[in-house]
C-alpha cells in the first residue's frame, strides 16, 4: 500500500532529485524504485530546518526511505521515539515454528496500524523482506515458546486472543476486542498450535464466503488489526445480534 502524505507534513513544497527532476510516486516494485532512485525526496532545498530530530546526511543527500512525509529527513531514533508516544496498546504475536514467511508482512502491517509491538514465538530468525524495512521502527520481541509469551502477557495483565477459523471460534466481526490485548496468529498452514489454543482467552474467526476454508496468515493479521483500529480509534460500535440476511450468503466458515 502506498504511503499518503500526513496532514502535518514537514517536507519542502517540492524537493527535487538534485538533477532538476521531481520524484514520481513509487511503483509497485520496491526494487524497481530503488534502482531508479525515485523513492522519497531529494536534498532539502534552501536553508536547513532546525531541530535535533533531523539527520544532516539526509538533508544533504535526500531521504529515500519508506516513511510517511511527517518523518522525512528525521533520524531513525527520533522516528522511533515519536512513534513510542503514539503507539496503540494492542500487541500481535506470531508463531514461527516452521520459519513462516508471512511474518515480514505482519510486521509491516503492525507498523502501519501503530501496534505496540510484534512478538515472534518459536524460531528467532524470520524473513524480513516482507517487512519493507519497517522493522527498524517497529518493536519486535522474541519468545522461545508459548509459555514464555504467556508469562510476559500475564505480567502486564494482557489477555491472549487467538485468530483462527476453528470449530467453536467466536466471530471477530461481533467480538468486543479489548483495548489492551495480544492478538495471536498461527503459522501459515497448520494455524494456531494446540498450546496456543489452550492459553488464549478466546479464539476469533474471520467470516469468509468463498470455497476455501482459510486465508493467508498475513491477511488475517491485517484484518484483525484493522478491526481493533475501527473499534478503538474510530469508535465504531459493534452490531447487535446477527440480523436476518434476507437470503444473503452465510459465511462458509460459520461454526456450529
Amino acid at each position: 500500500m502506498n504511503e499518503h502524505p500526513a496532514s502535518d507534513s514537514v517536507c519542502p513544497p517540492v524537493a527535487g532529485t538534485g538533477d532538476g527532476s521531481v520524484p514520481r510516486a513509487p511503483s509497485d516494485d520496491p526494487g524497481e524504485d530503488e534502482a531508479r532512485g525515485e523513492v522519497g525526496v531529494g536534498p532539502w532545498p534552501g536553508p536547513w530546518p532546525e531541530g535535533d530530530h533531523y539527520d544532516t546526511e539526509l538533508l544533504a543527500e535526500g531521504d529515500r526511505r519508506n516513511v510517511v512525509d511527517r518523518y522525512r529527513y528525521w533520524r531513525r531514533e527520533a522516528i522511533v521515539a515519536d512513534l513510542d508516544t503514539r503507539r496503540h496498546p494492542f500487541h500481535v504475536a506470531v508463531e514461527n515454528w516452521s520459519h513462516d514467511f508471512n511474518i515480514g508482512s505482519v510486521v509491516r502491517t503492525a507498523n502501519a496500524f501503530g501496534c505496540a509491538a510484534v512478538h515472534i514465538v518459536g524460531r528467532r530468525r524470520w524473513n524480513k523482506r516482507g517487512a519493507m524495512v519497517t522493522d527498524r521502527y517497529q518493536h519486535v520481541h522474541h519468545h522461545p515458546d508459548t509459555e514464555a509469551l504467556v508469562a510476559w502477557a500475564d505480567e502486564r495483565g494482557l489477555p491472549l486472543l487467538g485468530v483462527d477459523n476453528l470449530p467453536g471460534a467466536v466471530p471477530l466481526e461481533t467480538y468486543p476486542l479489548p483495548r489492551e490485548a495480544v492478538l495471536v496468529f498461527g503459522q501459515e498452514g497448520p494455524g494456531l498450535s494446540e498450546e496456543a489454543r489452550r492459553v488464549c482467552r478466546d479464539v476469533l474467526s474471520i467470516a469468509q464466503f468463498g470455497s476455501t476454508r482459510s486465508i493467508n496468515a498475513g491477511a488475517a493479521a491485517a484484518i484483525a488489526m484493522h478491526s481493533w483500529v475501527r473499534a478503538h480509534v474510530f469508535g465504531q460500535r459493534l452490531p447487535g445480534p446477527v440480523p436476518d440476511t434476507g437470503g444473503a450468503p452465510t459465511p462458509t466458515t460459520a461454526m456450529p
